[in-house]
């Protein structure tokens, strides 16, 4: 999987010379934490909730309100934004993007195609496009957790128990747990009862088999 199959295409944007008050009020209005600043059609940096909360009231004790109020609605956001700004191409990998993110320690990649913003990537975007599925959130049916089950034949095994009962799979996929060394294969079953239909012919193959709660 892409980037760009997870990442929100309606943008919204502004130009450096916006002011730190406006700025807010889009993040606001929109319920968003960030916002590209583009100039003439090029990025040139990028805004975030923190970077105003910097400049709030608890931050600027030695003004008074009215001062406050008059620098807020002054002060642009080309004296607080980022210009350093993580970009990834729109057929980046997941695996690529969550890498650079986290080497970058950032939420978000803007993603940029000859100098266009295509779309932004937040790490939200990649739990509800990539971790939510994979796990089944809000997804009916049930699971079992196929302890050390990681190689090819013995997850045939597994399979093969399965579609004798004929239960459909919505995914499975294996975990791997580095400080236990173990390699577990999950399985999200299409039906409610699924899970402890199967566990026991599992079980009977040698394996240690749990049923996850939904």
């Amino acid at each position: 999987m892409i980037i760009s199959d997870v990442m929100s295409t309606n943008v919204i944007s502004i130009p450096s010379t916006t002011s730190l008050a406006e700025a807010r009020r889009i993040m606001d209005a929109h319920n968003i934490r960030r916002l590209p600043v583009i100039d003439r059609g090029k990025l040139v940096g990028i805004v975030t909730k923190d970077d105003l909360d910097k400049l709030g009231p608890s931050k600027l004790t030695t003004f008074n309100m009215n001062e406050l109020i008059y620098m807020i609605n002054k002060i642009s956001v080309k004296d607080v934004m980022h210009s350093d700004v993580v970009t990834v191409v729109p057929d980046a990998t997941i695996e690529e993007v969550v890498s650079i993110a986290q080497s970058k320690k950032v939420g978000s990649l803007i993603v940029v195609e000859n100098d266009r913003v295509l779309g932004i990537a937040t790490t939200n975007d990649i739990f509800l496009g990539i971790l939510n599925p994979l796990l089944g959130i809000g997804k009916k049916g049930s699971r079992i957790c196929v302890v050390n089950c990681f190689k090819g034949p013995d997850i045939e095994k597994v399979i093969s128990i399965i579609n004798l009962h004929k239960i459909g799979i919505t995914n499975l996929f294996v975990s791997e747990f580095p400080l236990s060394q173990k390699h577990d294969l999950i399985v999200h079953l299409d039906e409610a009862d699924g899970a402890s239909i199967v566990a026991y012919d599992i079980r009977k193959l040698g394996f240690m088999v749990v049923e996850i709660k939904r």
